[in-house]
């Protein structure tokens, strides 16, 4: 049986105006409007009604039976797209730890927590699992991307070759059929391997396993038609529910996505494509820039990360310095979005797993101080991305009889202090409300969300023994603070998985905050974590591309 992953909302509280919210009618006036597909309106209306856009307009007056937003010095947005995620998704369950040390247990694990399934081929390389089947329903888990502005995301899942046929959602619904905008929209390919012993074990069996699985498909297909046109004679062909799932890959009826983000994986991912006609797209992209050229020759789109490289944790004096191709990674990474304009290659902007989604719209601000035009980054958040999504005539753009997704922004989209105070997905009203905001002088909150530094800071400096709780089992930790001065603090968390070096450990009224990395399962994971301390007892949340889960402890005498 499952376990369940409680999702705790990180941003500023919700309000859900109920009552039929498909029902009621809104307008919002006074706004700029940027309406993506034409020229923005400095001073108009956008009328909403039935979940959908009725009206927008410089000259439109309020129905009367509308609820009215006064949107005086705000601009309205089309709902943001992140078009690449795993929101909806329950985390994965993480390796057991045991003999062997951390990941030792990560096949074992990973099996244990797919479904059962009569395909000829191991988990993590079955074309047909569906994303569909996995989501959860549940709008509280969608809080903090929606505070951020994002109405829309694609969702697929996080681990395997094939890591699930993905889904357009918006980021609202009472149910999994409500949330879904287009399901199927993609497979999804990533350069890894199965592990545990299985094949295939190294990249390069994963290259041979990808061109056997199209190969096998293609034949099997043809012996299908062949034996329904006349069986006579014919010997009944098997069914194969993995090479079956991938027809309509083969046959241009689906597009596949390649997680591709060095220049040879990229180059590698065209290969595929042009070898076997597909509709090829890549995802990450940072080096996508590299191969311009051949990703306009080929007409492949690009779901472009905003998780650009970072230095994440303290480095010592003592360390090595970054080398020069790291700190070139970290210059070049942000000019990657002007040059694909420049060479004509279609692209969206995708979170990349990125664990504060405040980053999501300050990189894509770092995309224009590289080059890139400010409307074609709008562009590429909105209407771009339903584009490559295939959901265009539903998304993306402010327009009459498209879904009511809309972002109200006070602030400069990729500034700091940028704010939403609505949004409404699927006509749906959401406010949260605004932070206050800190004395001239004073300190403000960072990117991630973090509450303004007013009044009393706590002590939060000592040490704690927490407990994890990752889904299925508590994994022990010790978390060590050292305060300095009032605003931040350095230290240590230390567990099975080894001593993660505190980042950026800032302290406020409402709690602490500080980021990470963790090695996990010969991969580099970046964390977020949130909390409070009350008197000797600690409680609060970690992120992780993984997802969220809460831990609590006490404070060491």
């Amino acid at each position: 049986m499952r376990s369940k992953l409680f999702l705790i909302a990180l941003a500023a509280s919700c309000l859900f105006f109920s009552g039929g919210a498909h029902a009621q009618s809104y307008a919002i006036t006074n706004a700029r409007i940027i309406t993506v597909s034409g020229a923005p309106i400095e001073k108009g209306t956008v009328v909403v009604r039935n979940g959908l856009i009725e009206a927008v307009g410089a000259n439109l007056k309020a129905p009367a039976d509308a609820q009215v937003f006064d949107a005086t010095g705000l601009t309205v947005y089309p709902g943001f797209i992140d078009a690449l995620t795993n929101l909806g998704l329950p985390a994965a369950r993480p390796a057991t730890l045991g003999a062997g040390g951390p990941g030792g247990g990560q096949a074992a694990a990973a099996a244990a927590t797919q479904p059962t399934s009569s395909s000829n081929y191991p988990a993590g390389l079955r074309p047909e699992d569906a994303t569909f089947e996995e989501l959860r329903a549940g709008e509280a888990q969608f809080e903090a991307s929606r505070n951020a502005g994002i109405t829309t995301v694609l969702t697929t899942g996080r681990t395997g070759i094939f890591t699930g046929q993905s889904a357009v959602i918006n980021l609202a619904g009472d149910s999994v059929s409500a949330m879904v905008i287009r399901s199927p929209f993609a497979q999804h390919v990533t350069f890894t391997t199965i592990g545990g012993g299985q094949y295939p074990a190294s990249l390069l069996g994963t290259f041979s396993a990808l061109r056997q699985l199209f190969n096998d498909a293609g034949r099997l297909q043809e012996i299908q038609k062949q034996y329904a046109a006349d069986p006579k004679g014919l010997k009944r062909p098997d069914s194969d529910k993995s090479l079956e799932a991938l027809y309509p890959v083969i046959n241009r009826q689906m597009p596949v996505v390649f997680n591709a983000n060095t220049e040879i994986q990229i180059i590698r991912a065209l290969d595929l494509i042009k070898q076997y006609n597909l509709r090829g797209i890549i995802a990450g992209g940072q080096e996508a820039w590299k191969v311009a050229d051949r990703l306009k020759a080929q007409n492949v789109p690009v779901l472009l990360s905003l998780n650009f490289p970072k230095r994440t944790a303290s480095i010592s004096p003592d360390a090595d310095p970054d080398s020069m191709e790291t700190l070139r990674l970290r210059a070049e990474t942000p000019k990657g979005a002007a040059r694909l304009a420049a060479a004509g290659v279609k692209f969206a902007f995708q979170s990349g797993g990125a664990t504060a989604i405040g980053d999501f719209f300050t990189n894509a601000g770092k995309a224009v101080e590289g080059g890139l035009n400010k409307d074609a980054a709008i562009r590429a958040m909105t209407l771009g991305s339903a584009e490559v999504l295939g959901v265009d005539n539903r998304l993306g753009s402010i327009e009459p009889g498209k879904i009511a997704n809309l972002a109200i922004v006070k602030g400069d989209i990729f500034g700091r202090d940028k704010f939403v105070p609505q949004i409404l997905v699927d006509g749906k009203v959401f406010e949260q409300k605004e932070p206050a905001r800190p004395a001239a002088g004073g300190r403000g909150p960072g990117t991630g969300g973090v509450a303004p530094l007013t009044g009393a800071l706590p002590n939060v400096g000592g040490t704690y023994s927490i407990n994890i709780e990752i889904p299925g089992q508590s994994l022990a930790a010790t978390l060590v603070f050292v305060q300095q001065g009032t605003a931040s603090f350095t230290g240590t968390m230390t567990s099975q998985l080894g001593t993660t070096q505190i980042a950026d450990g800032r302290v406020t009224t409402e709690g602490f905050t500080f980021g990470g990395t963790v090695e996990f399962g010969g991969q580099t994971i970046n964390i977020t974590a949130r909390g409070t301390v009350t008197g000797n007892q600690i409680s609060g949340t970690i992120d992780s591309p993984q997802g969220t889960i809460p831990f609590s402890g006490t404070r060491n005498p």
